[in-house]
């Protein structure tokens, strides 16, 4: 302000310039006093017809457009419980499944999941099905079973790592 020796450190706008008002509008700084009597002076509606004032106070002032749903299928997706770990379940939000639980409530690691799926058992499979389970799949895979068949070795690695995986496993003791 004029003739004021106080440091600028508050913004405010100033008047809309002559060209209409077009592009951003621009700010003045102010001291702390002079701030205060821009503030009590401000007049939000000033210079709008009685219509444009009552627009403004409607109580959706701002909200009158479509919003976009967000479900993509309208579902609501998964509940919050069906969840352990917060992050599976933001993460189910975005396409992912949630896991299936066991019904004894034990745990399973992502490592168990995978060896439950390589040895073709579902997450509530008991320590039992899974010894017969093991017990077929060497059968089938091992060479000394198969002719000598060594084209299936790989397969019997995979079938030996999950199950080495699986018994030690919290879920399995």
């Amino acid at each position: 302000m004029p003739g004021c020796a106080e440091a600028g450190e508050f913004r405010a706008p100033a008047e809309r310039a002559e060209d209409g008002g077009e592009g951003p509008r621009p700010w003045r700084w102010l001291c702390l006093d002079h701030v205060r009597e821009f503030n009590a002076g401000y007049n939000y509606f000033s210079g709008m017809s009685s219509a444009e004032i009552e627009a403004e106070q409607r109580p959706f002032a701002g909200w009158a457009r479509e919003t976009r749903a967000f479900a993509a299928n309208g579902s609501p997706g998964p509940r919050w419980a069906d969840f352990i770990d917060p992050l599976d379940a933001i993460g189910a939000r975005f396409g992912r499944k949630a896991e299936p639980q066991r019904a004894d409530g034990r745990p399973l690691s992502g490592a168990d999941r995978k060896a439950l799926a390589t040895l073709g058992l579902g997450a509530d499979a008991d320590r039992r099905a899974l010894r017969r389970r093991y017990a077929d799949l060497l059968h089938r895979y091992h060479p000394d079973r198969n002719g000598g068949d060594r084209s299936h070795e790989k397969a019997l690695q995979e079938v030996i790592a999950a199950y080495a995986q699986l018994k030690s496993a919290p879920a399995f003791a």
